[in-house]
Parts: C-alpha cells; sequence; structure tokens
C-alpha cells in the first residue's frame, strides 16, 4: 500500500488583501503550495490530495488535474479540513498518511524522509515535524515526555509554563492512516479557537495507549509560513539569500545581489558572472563563462557556454554558446538562437530561429521566422507575421543580407545569398544571389496634406492662443 499526503490548502489569507487562496501566492516565482508539492515529489511520496477552501477554483485550475482535490466548504480548522479526505484516507488505510500546510513551503524531502524513518522504526501512531526556535510566538507548543511527546497545545491555549517551550509544531505529521482514522471524528471543536485541532488527534491517540513522538528537523525554517504580506517577503528574503549562498559555494559570481533572484530549478555553469537586477526563474539553465545582466530576466530558458546577455528579457528561449545580446532585448517563446549570433540593441524575436553567426544588429522584429546561418539584418527590419486574422512564417537563407528598413510580407522566402534593397516591402519570393528592390514609384499631390490637416492645425493654434492669453492674465 502507498502512503497518502494530504496538503492542507484551503486558507483565506486575509491579511494577504487578495481574492485568491494564500497558498498560492509566490515564493521565488512558485505558488507555496507548489514548494510542497514539490517536497513531497522529490521524497517519493506523489499519493496526494489536496483540501482546498476559500475560491478553491483558483487551486483545481493551477492544478489543472495533477492532484485531486476536496473542497472544505467551511474553514473549522485544520482537523476538519482533514476530515473532508476521509475517502481518500480509506482508500490506502493500512499505510501511513503525511498531513501538511500547503502555506509552510520550506518543508523538504530530508525532513519528510526523516521524520518517516522515526515513524516507522519507532512503530509510532503519530510523528509530529518540529523545530526549535528563539520565539515560539504563534505556534504549538511541543510537550514532550519520556515516551515521546504527551500533546502539542495550541498558543492561544497555552498555560505560562507551555509558553516558555520553544520546540513548535511545524504543522506537519506522519500517522498511521488507520490510527487517524479511529479518532479523527472524535475531536472536538472545544478549544479558545473553536475550531476542531488536528493536534487533538495526538490526545486521543495517547488516551488509547498508542505512542507519539516528535522529530525535530535539522531545516530551521521548516516551520515558517505566511498570513500577510510582511512574512511573504520574509519567505522571499530566505528563499533568495539561501539560492544566491548556493550559487556562491559553486564559484558563480556576483558582482552584486541587489535586485537578484533566482528560483530553485535554476542551474548556473562554473565561472559565470550574475550582475545586478537579474531574475531567473523556472527551469534556467545557464552555462560555463557567461555574464549575465544587469537587469536580465531568463524564465524556463537555456543558455550555451561564454554568452554575454545584458537587459535581456527571455522566456522560453534557447541560445546557443559564444552569442551576444541586448541591450534592451526581448526574446519570446519558441524562440532558438544558434552558436555565435549577435543580437543588438531593441531587437524583439518570437518563435523563431536564428542561425549560426547570423546578426541582428538593432531596432527589429523576427517573428515566425527561420533564418539561416550568417545573416545580417540591418536596422528597423519587420517580419511581417500576421495579417490580422492568421499568422505566416518568413524564411531567409543562409548568408543573405536584409537591408535597413526592409518589410518581409509573409509568407515569403529570401533565398541563399539574397540581397534586399533599403526601405523594401517584399511581397513576392527572393531566389538564390539576387537582389529585390520593391518601393514603389514616389507620388508628391500638391495641397494635399494642408487640406487634410486643416482641422488639427487650427485646433492646435487656437490652443496655443488660449494658453497665451490665460497666462497673459495671469501675469497682470
Amino acid at each position: 500500500m502507498k502512503n497518502s499526503v494530504i496538503i492542507l490548502a484551503g486558507g483565506q489569507g486575509k491579511r494577504m488583501k487578495i481574492d485568491k487562496p494564500k497558498v498560492l501566492c509566490e515564493v521565488l516565482g512558485q505558488p507555496m503550495l507548489e514548494w510542497v508539492i514539490k517536497a513531497c515529489e522529490s521524497a517519493g511520496e506523489t499519493n496526494i490530495c489536496i483540501v482546498r477552501g476559500f475560491a478553491g477554483h483558483f487551486i483545481t485550475n493551477y492544478l489543472n488535474g495533477r492532484y485531486p482535490t476536496v473542497l472544505q466548504r467551511d474553514r473549522l480548522g485544520t482537523g476538519h479540513a482533514v476530515m473532508q479526505a476521509v475517502d481518500f484516507l480509506r482508500e490506502n488505510s493500512d499505510s501511513n498518511a503525511l498531513i501538511l500546510c500547503g502555506d509552510a513551503p520550506f518543508i523538504d524531502k530530508e525532513t519528510i524522509e526523516g521524520a518517516l524513518k522515526l515513524h516507522t522504526q519507532k512503530n509510532r501512531s503519530v510523528t509530529v515535524v518540529t523545530s526549535v526556535v528563539d520565539n515560539p510566538t504563534g505556534y504549538g507548543r511541543i510537550v514532550r515526555n519520556e515516551n515521546g511527546i504527551s500533546a502539542i497545545v495550541e498558543e492561544k491555549d497555552c498555560d505560562d509554563s507551555q509558553r516558555n517551550i520553544r520546540e513548535i509544531n511545524s504543522g506537519c505529521y506522519w500517522f498511521k492512516t488507520k490510527d487517524l482514522l479511529d479518532v479523527l471524528f472524535e475531536i472536538t471543536p472545544d478549544n479558545a479557537q473553536g475550531e476542531y485541532y488536528l493536534t487533538d488527534c495526538i490526545g486521543l491517540l495517547i488516551k488509547r495507549g498508542k505512542t507519539a513522538d516528535a522529530y525535530i528537523s535539522e531545516n530551521e525554517n521548516v516551520s515558517l509560513g505566511a498570513n500577510d504580506r510582511k512574512s511573504l517577503l520574509r519567505l522571499n528574503t530566505i528563499a533568495r539569500e539561501k539560492n544566491i549562498n548556493k550559487h556562491l559555494d559553486n564559484g558563480i559570481e556576483f558582482t552584486c545581489t541587489d535586485g537578484v533572484i533566482i528560483g530553485n530549478d535554476v542551474e548556473i555553469g562554473a565561472g559565470s558572472v550574475i550582475n545586478a537586477g537579474c531574475v531567473l526563474t523556472g527551469n534556467t539553465k545557464i552555462g560555463n563563462g557567461c555574464v549575465v545582466g544587469p537587469n536580465t530576466c531568463l524564465n524556463d530558458t537555456v543558455v550555451g557556454r561564454d554568452c554575454i546577455l545584458n537587459n535581456v528579457q527571455a522566456n522560453q528561449t534557447e541560445i546557443g554558446s559564444g552569442v551576444k545580446i541586448g541591450p534592451w532585448v526581448n526574446l519570446r517563446p519558441g524562440t532558438k538562437i544558434a552558436n555565435n549570433a549577435k543580437i543588438g540593441d531593441f531587437v524583439e524575436i518570437k518563435n523563431s530561429v536564428i542561425g549560426d553567426s547570423t546578426s541582428v544588429a538593432h531596432l527589429t522584429y523576427i517573428g515566425d521566422s527561420d533564418v539561416g546561418e550568417n545573416v545580417n539584418f540591418g536596422c528597423g527590419v519587420v517580419t511581417v507575421n500576421y495579417n490580422g486574422d492568421k499568422k505566416f512564417r518568413t524564411k531567409i537563407g543562409d548568408n543573405a543580407f536584409i537591408g535597413c528598413n526592409t518589410n518581409l510580407i509573409a509568407p515569403v522566402s529570401v533565398g541563399s545569398c539574397a540581397y534586399t534593397a533599403a526601405g523594401s516591402t517584399i511581397t513576392k519570393d527572393i531566389p538564390d544571389g539576387a537582389l529585390a528592390i520593391e518601393r514603389g514609384s514616389a507620388a508628391i499631390k500638391e495641397g494635399y496634406a494642408d487640406r487634410m490637416l486643416k482641422n488639427r492645425v487650427e485646433k492646435f493654434n487656437a490652443k496655443k492662443e488660449q494658453e497665451a492669453e490665460k497666462a497673459k492674465a495671469e501675469k497682470e
């Protein structure tokens, strides 16, 4: 039988001042719920059910069928939340059940596995994941005895001596599923909050002669959650500093960490330099010897070796080795840039392939295009890929030269070693080695602009007169 995992994700988080569940608030670009899910998956625990509550459709939409959910219509405490998943628990009643909080993102693989090992080796009915902190305010206290623990007392129910206890409940538990089911519906809301506490199950199990224990996590942040924007910022700060320190230990150079945010799954090769203002998220991978930034944002982007990326925005992009990009470049999803290419300032590329050693110097848009090797783009080139209804592709062969201010009206192809004259609007395919000039004849109509702009000019002049009169009156 496989273990069951229940993630409690029903909290509203009123102090967050949002209209979606608190667990979808992000730490380093990922919802807190996703952090918890990934920790479970890394520990091999994939039989997961999420308990949703306030605005639960947001969670359903976010999960998109990855894991089942159950609805907690009335938020009456952690025990009540677990009750909603009773059918899920019964499916594997002979195994163990892991209960976690969806807004405590720093739970980790080592803690999950270590607590389960203690739980099974000592044959406990329940094992609580705990941490020892300097300031336990706001957390349930762990009351120990010679056989493990005797109780978990919530903050509002603590007496004076219990408030001095520094070992706190993280909100993460391993239960023997059968034992949990035996007592789950016996708990009552007889407490200061008027809620069904999951922790009361521990007292009931102990009364029945069962044993409970606590696993002290080596992760000092395992208990941390977020109830407001200040605490969410604290989580982001902790995670941000932890990831930067990890990369420092791996030999990555940071010239300045101001504004630097690096996601958990980002990989950076040895000898690379990260400058100020860089945001690296998703499954971004950066090769050895790169210089990234300043002010570069990469999401789900793969970068080869020895690249320079200055003021670049890239999303779902593949970049080869020896590539120079920036400043002020936007690389949109589906873009692939081959080795040794150069992408200059104010360039946008979308869903296109850029060949080896191709140069896109500046002020250019390339969309839905297949560009060969050693192509040169002049200033102001546009591949016109959209006609208002459908999008079409442009194909450019190796060694082509695209003159300044050329418009390539897709679908169109430019042959190898072909040349377009500056200012051309290309509507026909160009053969290999050919020059294309498509400018049209100049037509000058005297007086046309005067007539067309008459009303506009008159309004502007009248406005200037009014402003002058007003200024004169104020001066007098």
